[in-house]
């Protein structure tokens, strides 16, 4: 029994020193991401201080205020993107989880969890790569966005400052492009439709792939149903009258 005590301690010493020695290589590599992403984030900021490159999206001559935007298309936009976005303060971390659990089990960086803060101070800042410091120093960017900016401004430049396919970087010229209308005039199934196309605007733009769009669509309004932004009955509506339209 003496015999077999020992060697079940050695084999606990032996696995604790590795799990040891594993925590610490992973505490020293997220480190040196960490430090990589705040510089990165520092160096973003000092070229171009935030005040000045918000400036730069509001002073464009297409910028489109909240205010002129149909409700259904903001909330379409928070259902379909980031829909814990008036709670969470910059990041979501349930979102994260499961981006990072989904990321582990695919061996990839295929998700990010991103939230409209982070996807906003990428699309100010930096590349689409995927790069964890790059996410990391977006992070540090979406915390500053959210010290300095309210919810509804941030939504604000987020729709501003998005893709939608077809060489249009904001609502106002995907409306105009895509609608021939102003974002205010736009019907429920075009403000949903719309809503969907910056997750993938090379796939969804809608004089490329019309159907695939249409299919963005019923997603979109589905995310609308599961957090409560839209009845069935409601949902139903759009769709009906889109069919009647066309």
């Amino acid at each position: 029994m003496t015999a077999i005590k020992r060697k079940k301690k050695t084999v606990l010493r032996i696995l604790c020193g590795v799990l040891l020695t594993l925590a610490a290589v992973i505490a020293v590599i997220s480190a040196v991401f960490l430090v990589r992403g705040y510089r990165m984030y520092r160096t973003a900021i000092e070229e171009t201080p935030l005040a000045e490159k918000v400036a730069s999206y509001q002073n464009n001559a297409s910028y489109t205020p909240l205010s002129e935007l149909p409700d259904i298309y903001k909330e379409a936009v928070i259902a379909v993107e980031d829909h814990r976005f008036y709670q969470h303060p910059g990041i979501d971390p349930i979102a994260i989880g499961r981006a990072l659990w989904n990321d582990i089990r695919s061996w990839s960086l295929k998700e990010g969890g991103s939230t409209i803060t982070q996807q906003l101070a990428k699309n100010m800042y930096f590349t689409q790569e995927r790069k964890l410091e790059r996410k990391i120093a977006e992070v540090f960017m979406a915390f500053q966005l959210e010290k300095h900016y309210d919810k509804d401004t941030i939504l604000e430049l987020y729709i501003n400052g998005i893709y939608y396919g077809n060489g249009y970087y904001c609502v106002w010229d995907a409306s105009q492009g895509y609608f021939g209308k102003e974002p205010a005039a736009l019907s429920d199934y075009e403000a949903t439709l719309l809503a969907g196309l910056p997750n993938a605007p090379s796939v969804y733009a809608l004089n490329a792939n019309p159907e695939l769009a249409a299919q963005r669509q019923e997603q979109v309004v589905r995310k609308m149903i599961r957090y409560g932004f839209l009845t069935e009955e409601e949902a139903g509506k759009i769709i009906d009258d889109q069919k009647e339209a066309a």
